[in-house]
């Protein structure tokens, strides 16, 4: 009854306050005032961040963008209430979606020991030669959301959960063994910064933006992994074709208690690949899945991807003997310095049942270790450990979700944690406290006496002052860019310069550019110089002091062959009028589990993909069938009804353009066709011929070239 006289009273004033006593005229001019409070009722919420000094949330005023620490290299504090605000806020901004690392991938497997181990750890998946543990790898691209692309140039995640006898270890990691910043109370501003624009929201998984390089020019910390992320390391040709990295310093202990730092390294042994600019930005447009689609169909081929395990192992006492601080994770250590240690090997072999309940529900934490590995004071480590917890929270909505069957560990699980939002479990024990009688002392504590309790490294120490800083040690930003770049093939850092220069080009504001070849000046005044040329800007004068000569190696991707073309595309461009010659070419090619796929006019017998559907990228090499050629198919003017006019001859042009392998099969020349899109018979990664086991095998070196870097072109 309230509700009617109130209906009817509103109706009687709008009725009153209407000049020709129509209520819809009156209630126009209400919704006017309405809409004019509301802008002044938001004007009060409204934050001009355009002075004024950094608060915390409740107005504290903060001096320092560094984490709390017990003494200038010790560990991050509790205590420091900036940091756990800050990385808090931060952890919870996005429901449920992850903030980070939204758009993934992942498949289980199985990691199996080389050896014992026990010399390095007290770990026990290391323990033995044979020993097998479950797994379970997630990939992914960083900055863009789960509908993004998979080919956007990014950092790509590379987790690895190991569900070992002993409980769940998680190495989690990326595709780029350093990362931008040194700790961790910056990583909400990195994020923001590369994230799409606030009022906007464009553009999607970019940093070809001005906060982006907004950031990385003003933090130049972000140098180091900027450049992998430039290079060829951003746009891989798979998750199958990259390594995986830790990132941090760890420590290994062993049951003595002596302990080693050490850098985790997944070496693939498919080889590592990568795409080119124009190609990856295709895939993006045609198929954004090209990443997942890839270890699916690996996998379900029976060619699951596999990766070595191996560690750097440095003595604790070397923690600055390089000329750089171990604890630095912007910092590699060279291979010269510390060679790579293979422990065992990782296969992939059993893609997800369903995506939302193993791949999305999957929650990665540093903090998941298990006895004989151990943290070190990394400070964006350590702030890691207390984040991934926080963000766990967040996107389940309380503190169960470890019991969700992707993230439970292969063992039993006795403890004295309770209820909660989400709780499976039914405890039948009546006393969840511990010391306690009423239960036997259950669950006991495992200590070195009675078990195998996990230990934290007895000769760590703390000392010093408690400060807001970081170590003197952490602050050359420009040697190790200089390595990376130096140790690149000249193609390799015409790819990189390349890049800036696109990204670089998409800046609007002047002070952000010239803050990008300022930085870039003190790792090189030869890249500075080439990128302020298509900025329009002056070249500064040299920036030497970090300049130097020195390479180091595994850094090059195309100055080494790949050791297996399992799965690898092969695109044979036929026509319907004569299948003969391309289907026996199918069938020899797959023998050697290559995937072959027959381009016709029309899908019939024998014909995997139309003109119309496909493209150049599609394909990790292309081969024309001389057939096709006879019956005039490349022809530049060839043109059907059932595809683009010229289709067939522009994706051999674009195969050729992206340094793809390319070839011709058969009796018929195609040394005319071919020159019309820039190939010359006798050039490197293009090959005729009709004897079928010899052009197999040109195929097959052809694809473990991978990319024929020749054909891109070098600054005069």
């Amino acid at each position: 009854m309230v509700g009617l006289l109130a209906s009817v009273a509103l109706l009687g004033f709008l009725g009153s306050v209407s000049a020709n006593g129509c209520p819809f005229a009156a209630s126009n001019e209400l919704r006017a005032r309405v809409d004019e409070t509301t802008d002044d009722y938001l004007a009060q919420f409204t934050v001009d961040d355009s002075e004024g000094f950094m608060t915390d949330d409740v107005g504290g005023q903060i001096a320092d963008q560094d984490s709390l620490k017990a003494g200038i290299r010790g560990p991050t504090l509790l205590e420091d209430y900036i940091f756990r605000q800050k990385i808090m806020h931060f952890d919870h901004e996005r429901v449920p979606e992850r903030a980070v690392h939204a758009r993934g991938a992942g498949a289980h497997g199985t990691f199996t020991s080389y050896g014992d181990w026990s010399n390095l750890t007290a770990a026990s998946f290391l323990s033995s030669e044979g020993k097998q543990t479950p797994t379970f790898v997630r990939f992914s691209t960083v900055a863009g959301s789960r509908g993004s692309a998979d080919t956007a140039r990014d950092v790509h995640g590379f987790a690895t959960r190991f569900y070992t006898d002993e409980g769940n270890l998680d190495i989690v990691g990326n595709n780029i063994p350093v990362f931008f910043i040194q700790d961790a109370i910056r990583f909400p501003d990195l994020i923001h910064s590369v994230k799409p624009s606030s009022d906007n929201e464009i553009p999607q998984a970019a940093t070809a933006h001005d906060s982006a390089w907004d950031f990385f020019s003003s933090q130049p910390s972000t140098m180091h992994t900027l450049f992998w992320a430039m290079a060829g390391f951003g746009i891989p040709r798979s998750y199958r074709h990259m390594d995986g990295f830790g990132v941090h310093t760890f420590r290994l202990v062993t049951d003595d208690g002596t302990s080693k730092l050490i850098k985790w390294h997944w070496k693939t042994k498919q080889g590592r690949a990568s795409l080119v600019w124009e190609e990856a930005q295709i895939l993006a447009g045609k198929n954004a899945d090209f990443h997942r689609s890839d270890l699916w169909d690996a996998i379900a081929s029976g060619n699951g991807p596999e990766w070595e395990l191996a560690v750097q192992v440095v003595d604790e006492d070397k923690v600055l003997a390089y000329g750089f601080d171990l604890l630095d994770p912007t910092k590699i250590i060279p291979e010269e310095l510390a060679p790579l240690q293979k422990l065992g090997v990782m296969k992939l072999d059993r893609n997800p049942t369903n995506y939302f309940a193993e791949t999305e529900q999957i929650m990665f934490q540093p903090g998941h270790i298990v006895r004989g590995v151990d943290f070190t004071d990394d400070p964006l480590l350590q702030g890691r450990i207390f984040s991934y917890l926080d963000t766990q929270l967040n996107r389940h909505g309380g503190p169960n979700f470890e019991q969700l069957p992707i993230n439970q560990p292969r063992i039993d699980v006795h403890n004295n944690n309770r209820d909660g939002a989400g709780q499976n479990m039914i405890h039948s024990n009546k006393y969840p406290y511990s010391p306690n009688t009423l239960n036997g002392g259950n669950p006991k504590q495992a200590t070195q006496s009675t078990g195998r309790g996990f230990f934290t490294a007895p000769g760590r120490t703390v000392t010093g002052n408690l400060v807001r800083a970081l170590s003197s040690t952490f602050d050359d930003h420009w040697s190790q860019p200089r390595l990376f770049y130096n140790s690149l093939t000249p193609i390799e850092q015409q790819f990189l310069i390349n890049a800036i220069r696109f990204e670089s080009s998409n800046l609007q504001s002047a002070a952000v550019k010239q803050n990008v070849l300022t930085q870039l000046n003190k790792i090189s005044n030869d890249i500075a110089t080439r990128v302020a040329a298509v900025l329009g800007l002056d070249a500064p004068a040299p920036d030497d002091t970090y300049y130097h000569d020195n390479t180091t190696a595994g850094i090059s991707i195309t100055n080494g062959t790949l050791p297996t073309v399992a799965t690898l595309k092969v695109g044979i461009l036929a026509t319907t009028k004569n299948l003969g010659q391309a289907t026996t070419l199918r069938e020899r090619l797959a023998a050697d589990g290559l995937v072959v796929s027959v381009v016709a006019e029309t899908l019939t017998a024998g014909v995997d993909k139309t003109y119309s559907l496909s493209d150049a990228t599609d394909f990790d090499t292309v081969v024309l069938d001389s057939e096709a050629i006879a019956a005039g198919l490349f022809g530049v003017n060839s043109s059907s009804t059932f595809y683009p006019q010229g289709r067939p001859l522009q994706i051999a042009h674009m195969a050729f353009l992206f340094g793809k392998p390319i070839g011709s099969f058969g009796d018929v020349t195609a040394s005319e066709t071919l020159a019309s899109v820039g190939v010359t018979a006798g050039q490197d990664g293009v090959y005729e011929g009709s004897d079928l086991e010899a052009f197999v095998s040109d195929v097959k070196d052809g694809l473990k070239t991978f990319k024929f870097t020749d054909r891109f072109a070098l600054d005069s």
